[in-house]
């Protein structure tokens, strides 16, 4: 499939898609969000996929929604209060945001972001559900939504005090404050800093072959979606049902075997399950919520 916000390369096992708007920081619009869940789709559909790292073009990672509109950005929504026909449930006005969150979120492969500049707005939502985030040190980042006069984006009152906390989330997102990535670092957003552009693409590299390598690709797709589901559940009780299930199909399957005989053998496994042909029937066995 061919992109024109975005680009899609693979390098061995890892996938690597940038956003590809430099001239405009890699400001963010609805056909880039379209086409981020289509690249996913790709990624997870591709079983020798094993992980996927997201990065920007030039400068920045992503300065944020593209508002070079202005009001104008607004203006179906304004027809629609003007005629009276608005009806806010109606999945049409969907945050393009949250989608691609979503979609990030129910990745099958691992997913990890090399932050190269600055990130704002949708663009430090979007690496929230990401499984590891490696930033250009001096990187500015910012939730400015209460400086623009509207809310999260991206699921972001979801995600952010899971990976942050609840305290350091109220602090960025109440004072829509910009702060660097060494902050980040400090209060565990960005996993790792890095001294250069080209540093962060090597470090979220090595990071991604170190989440993959030596694991299953179904085990290692299975666990993620298990761990992240289970940040919602309201019972250990609920991760004890899947888990259950999930080590009973793991166990009857070939990977299964190939771990324990390369084990007792002393050499790497060759495990033999591929992402998703290989997964166990009915997977995933909870389903996500109607809208």
């Amino acid at each position: 499939m061919s992109y024109t916000t975005i680009t899609l390369e693979r390098d061995g096992p890892l996938a690597v898609i940038t956003l590809n708007r430099p001239d405009a920081m890699n400001a963010f619009t609805l056909e880039m969000g379209a086409e981020l869940r289509a690249a996913f789709d790709e990624t997870d559909a591709d079983g020798s996929v094993r992980a996927v790292i997201v990065t920007g073009a030039g400068k920045a990672f992503c300065a944020g929604a593209d508002l070079s509109t202005g009001a104008e950005t607004f203006n179906a929504v304004a027809q629609a209060q003007a005629s009276g026909t608005l009806d806010d449930r109606d999945p049409q006005w969907r945050d393009s945001g949250g989608r691609l969150n979503l979609r990030i979120f129910n990745s099958h492969k691992p997913v990890v972001a090399a932050i190269n500049g600055a990130s704002v707005g949708i663009g430090a939502t979007m690496i929230l559900p990401m499984d590891a985030r490696i930033a250009l040190k001096g990187a500015k980042f910012a939730y400015p939504f209460t400086k623009r006069g509207i809310a999260w984006d991206g699921c972001a009152s979801w995600f952010l005090p899971r990976v942050v906390g609840v305290e350091t989330a109220l602090d960025w997102g109440l004072s829509g404050r910009t702060f660097l990535a060494e902050e980040a670092h400090e209060a565990g957003l960005v996993s790792a800093l890095a001294d250069t552009p080209g540093a962060v693409m090597e470090l979220a590299l090595e990071r991604a072959r170190r989440l993959i390598d030596g694991g299953a690709p179904v085990s290692v797709a299975m666990n993620r979606r298990l761990l992240w589901r289970m940040l919602g559940a309201s019972h250990p009780m609920e991760a004890h049902r899947l888990e259950s299930r999930a080590i009973l199909h793991r166990g009857m399957s070939p990977d299964a075997a190939e771990g324990v005989m390369s084990f007792l053998e002393k050499r790497p496994a060759a495990f033999p399950g591929t992402v998703p042909e290989s997964y166990p029937p009915g997977w995933p066995w909870d389903e996500d919520p109607d809208y």
